[in-house]
């Protein structure tokens, strides 16, 4: 195989690495971007310490594409398998050059590389290499210029093990489709490019994180439009919605990225052996006026957490500690569901994290739930790159409320006696003062992402948790801590 070194614009190719296990992984390989061509031949080539362990051939017709009706872009998955536990593994994307325009008929082009990590069996015993997630919400691409990827990839690369992050949970809003006077065009083949175009930049923007360890992404509106699935919001730039024909082509093209792009799954549950149980589930796909998941969804879902028999992680698109928002729904909006999927968090006596984003600010609260000494730890990271302009006013930062959860007040949880919650200012992310007239009007939450580590002690599970300053970079140009102390726990 002769690799040459021919100049292309590799960041317009992509490479992800989803719903790693400890045997498995999907790969994602392909465009966003209409102005490239399909190879007749590409390939991946996976290694593990520098062995080549599979080989993936794509050819010209097994391309697919990402949004259902636009003829340009186009991606490959594939899933690769008998993979070993807790082992770091490369991925090189190549292309065939065609022999007509290079000499010789077996010249190769590098796309792009990436390294990810199959799943442990069991947590480790030690806290310095923590088997970690990272966590992170809210990307809008228009200021960041790569400084999210950059920090990412300068923590995973050269920071210290114990915070290197072995997955990431990108927890909703890795896009914002809603933006911009263009959502006032009436045609729906535009709707559809402009859709495809926002992917495109955004995941040209975030691909040296796309390629650095397995990605688990779940939608929040803002991969469809604000508020999503109601249209009865009175921002000007969801006016056409209203319009019927267009709404449908928006809500397809946005569908198409969060199930072809993000790879997003309704409900999926996975563990670390015996130590520890993760589900993650969309409560944003699937809602109607009554429920934020169908009842398929949300009976797997309590039911996840009603069999629990070690600590659990509850990854979700927004947060659990809400109050009522008269704005738009939120999870507590659909109160016959949140009050079930409480009580059902209350059965088992193990603790439960709840990972999770939307709002604007990084927080992190505990709280007693239910009569057999368990507790809920919620962990909330957003924004990686906060809105600007006139839409800055929508950043925020850190709310140390409801006092109460649940709040008897906002709902009434069978079982389950209100407790007072934790609110530590220590692990709030700080924020930063907005100007008038700036691309930043309105005090924000500092641009970050959190890393989770967690790791086996005798009796319990170990977790501990930092924020990193995405636009901040420390003396070793690494992102600098945001907490001074990292704020830690034990699971059980």
């Amino acid at each position: 195989m002769n690799i040459v070194d021919f100049p292309t614009n590799t960041s317009q190719w992509s490479l992800v690495f989803h719903k790693v296990t400890q045997t498995s992984a999907v790969l994602w390989a392909g465009t966003l971007f209409p102005t490239l061509r399909k190879p007749k031949l590409a390939r991946l080539i996976i290694y593990a310490n520098g062995n080549e362990v599979q080989r993936i051939e794509i050819l010209q017709h097994s391309w697919q594409r990402p949004f259902n009706k636009l003829s340009q872009r186009f991606y490959h998955t594939a899933r690769i398998s008998n993979l070993t536990a807790g082992t770091e593994y490369s991925v090189n994307f190549y292309q065939r050059l065609e022999s007509d325009e290079f000499e010789g008929n077996d010249q190769w082009q590098l796309l792009r590389r990436g390294t990810f990590s199959t799943l442990p069996d069991s947590l480790p015993s030690d806290k310095n290499k923590a088997f970690t997630v990272a966590l992170s919400s809210c990307f809008y691409e228009h200021r960041d210029s790569g400084r999210a990827a950059q920090a990412f990839k300068g923590l995973y690369e050269r920071g210290d093990t114990a915070f290197k992050p072995d997955v990431k949970f990108m927890v909703g809003d890795q896009v914002y489709l809603d933006i911009g006077l263009d959502s006032l065009s009436p045609l729906t083949n535009e709707v559809r490019q402009r859709v495809a175009d926002d992917y495109a930049k955004h995941w040209q923007a975030l691909g040296s994180m796309l390629t650095r360890g397995g990605t688990w992404m779940l939608p929040d509106d803002h991969e469809y439009w604000n508020d999503y699935p109601f249209y009865d919001s009175l921002l000007p730039t969801l006016f056409m919605l209203k319009v019927k024909k267009v709404r449908h082509a928006w809500k397809a093209a946005s569908r198409d990225g969060v199930m072809n792009v993000q790879q997003t799954s309704k409900i999926e549950v996975f563990d670390i052996g015996n130590d520890l149980s993760f589900c993650v589930a969309d409560l944003r796909s699937y809602r109607s006026k009554t429920q934020f998941i169908d009842n398929a969804g949300f009976d797997k879902l309590v039911n996840w957490a009603k069999g629990l028999t070690k600590p659990g992680v509850l990854v979700i698109p927004q947060v659990l500690l809400a109050n009522k928002n008269k704005l738009e729904r939120n999870l507590l909006s659909f109160q016959p569901q949140y009050s079930k999927l409480i009580e059902a968090m209350a059965i088992s006596g193990h603790d439960i994290v709840v990972m999770s984003g939307d709002v604007h600010f990084g927080r992190i609260a505990k709280v007693k739930i239910g009569d057999k000494g368990a507790r809920l730890i919620e962990v909330v990271s957003s924004p990686m790159s906060n809105l600007t302009g006139l839409n800055s006013f929508a950043s925020a930062k850190a709310s140390n409320s409801p006092k109460l959860f649940p709040d008897p007040d906002m709902v009434e949880v069978k079982g389950v006696e209100p407790k007072t919650v934790e609110y530590d200012k220590a692990f709030n992310v700080k924020t930063k003062r907005g100007y008038p007239f700036s691309a930043y009007w309105r005090e924000r939450t500092r641009e970050h992402f959190m890393t989770i580590g967690f790791h086996k002690n005798t009796d319990d599970i170990g977790m501990t948790v930092q924020a990193w300053r995405i636009r901040q970079p420390d003396k070793n140009r690494l992102p600098a801590k945001d907490f001074k102390k990292a704020f830690t726990i034990t699971l059980k």
